[in-house]
């Protein structure tokens, strides 16, 4: 794939590296900003923030900021925003699905109860346009504001979508564009937009955000199929459980004898730890993962071409190694 090509030398390490002193800060904002008088908020939003994870969006925000120049503190709170987002989403996701893990730790909603993570989730939903605010910059509300709007939406889309076994690829793919690339679109476009880059530069980076995104989800929708509990931080299986009609189980459909799509209906919303392995059989034989890693890496090398306009520069690099990275997940 051409996400092969022209990151020699560049790993997530020496990524980390570069944002390292920026997320030190992003950190301290967050943390800032989850103090309340109300005791479950800081202490939710603390266990969530140190739950892991690579914080891609935050550090995409911190890298397109660059592509034109340093332009100071500013994109700090903004990536902090993003974060807090994207933690909001977890948060109402892990509800809506039932989920019990995450990132291999209990997901918040079993520590406190789900009313407690929807209502912390609103929090943080509100004290980002708060932060918004205060940044006082309207195109970047209006960025963040649709963003959330289209992440609603397509999280209802989902839940329409739960225990369909005749999904189509058009709306499998509508709502990824919406649920998850959204957000990483929303995160480049303000690095953008925090460096004043010409609109041409600023669609060049949200299109790269929002394949970046596609390609991400993908990846998480082949492991799901493949890889143990411990290498996802979950269950093997769980979307299948939670009746989400994902590519992998779109293309065997597509692909499965008439026996077989008997076998994966009844499978879809089911009980997974009794029919896993037939259904695994099944997409193994479809060759359903191939496909679907086929087309991430495809998403992947667009993002990384989106790049192809801007300046060769360490941030340049960055970018394309995250595209590239999104697609090599240990699987």
């Amino acid at each position: 794939m051409q996400a092969d090509r022209g990151q020699q030398g560049m790993d997530l390490e020496e990524v980390n590296r570069l944002v390292r002193s920026d997320m030190a800060a992003v950190n301290s904002v967050i943390q800032e900003q989850l103090r309340s008088g109300v005791p479950t908020i800081p202490a939710m939003g603390t266990y969530l923030i140190n739950a892991g994870g690579k914080r891609l969006r935050p550090i995409v925000l911190l890298l397109a900021a660059r592509m034109g120049g340093d332009c100071g503190p500013r994109p700090i709170p903004l990536a902090a925003i993003v974060e807090f987002i994207h933690t909001a989403t977890l948060l109402h996701d892990d509800v809506v699905d039932g989920s019990e893990l995450r990132r291999s730790n209990a997901t918040a909603n079993q520590l406190w109860g789900n009313a407690a993570a929807v209502l912390v989730g609103d929090f943080l939903y509100a004290r980002s346009f708060e932060m918004m605010v205060q940044d006082g910059d309207m195109r970047i509300l209006a960025t963040m504001a649709e963003a959330t709007s289209v992440i609603s939406q397509g999280e209802v889309a989902q839940l329409e979508n739960v225990n369909d076994p005749d999904l189509s690829h058009g709306a499998y793919f509508s709502v990824i564009e919406a649920k998850t690339a959204k957000l990483f679109e929303a995160a480049a476009r303000i690095g953008a937009l925090v460096n004043n880059l010409d609109a041409a530069a600023e669609k060049a980076l949200a299109q790269y955000g929002s394949l970046l995104g596609i390609a991400f989800q993908l990846m998480d929708d082949a492991l799901d199929y493949s890889a143990s509990a411990e290498k996802m931080g979950k269950n093997r299986g769980d979307d299948l459980a939670d009746g989400k009609a994902t590519l992998p189980y779109i293309h065997a459909m597509q692909y499965a004898t008439a026996a077989e799509q008997a076998i994966l209906r009844e499978a879809l919303g089911g009980d997974v730890s009794a029919i896993f392995e037939p259904v695994w059989e099944i997409i193994a034989r479809t060759g359903s993962i191939d496909y679907t890693l086929r087309v991430a890496e495809e998403k992947a090398d667009q993002a990384i071409a989106c790049l192809s306009g801007f300046p060769d520069s360490v941030e340049k690099e960055a970018l394309a190694f995250l595209a590239a990275f999104a697609v090599r997940r240990d699987f």
